[in-house]
């Protein structure tokens, strides 16, 4: 079984920054993508970034403010948020997908949600 538990989240004005950590640990041969999600209030889910190797990716929404990175020794990914905007307000989720063994096909997993709230 493996476990994604995240941190980092608060409440900032409209500028400030956060960064959010999502640790994964249990049965892990290795971790191929992962990634952050979030979900305001009456939306749908969306995608916010996603890192493979060494390749990320942004929705547009992000770009040039939120960085996505990993630590594959600690089994970490990381969301650098700067300049955040009220519109930034969700519950920021992140997901990995683990091969728990070497002969196994990869199960994704999700971590259970961190609230990140920006004020005007």
């Amino acid at each position: 079984q493996v476990r994604l538990v995240e941190s980092g989240g608060g409440s900032v004005q409209a500028g400030g920054s956060l960064t959010l950590s999502c640790a994964a640990s249990g049965s892990i041969f290795r971790i191929h993508a992962m990634a952050w999600f979030r979900q305001a209030p009456g939306k749908q889910r969306e995608l916010v970034a996603t890192i493979t190797g060494g390749n990320a990716n942004y929705v547009d929404s992000v770009k040039g403010r939120f960085t996505i990175s990993r630590d594959n020794a600690k089994n970490t990914v990381y969301l650098q948020m700067n300049t955040l905007k009220p519109e930034d307000t969700a519950v920021y989720y992140c997901i990995a997908a683990v091969q728990a063994r070497s002969w196994e096909s990869t199960t994704d997993y999700w971590g259970q949600g961190t609230q990140v709230t920006v004020s005007s």
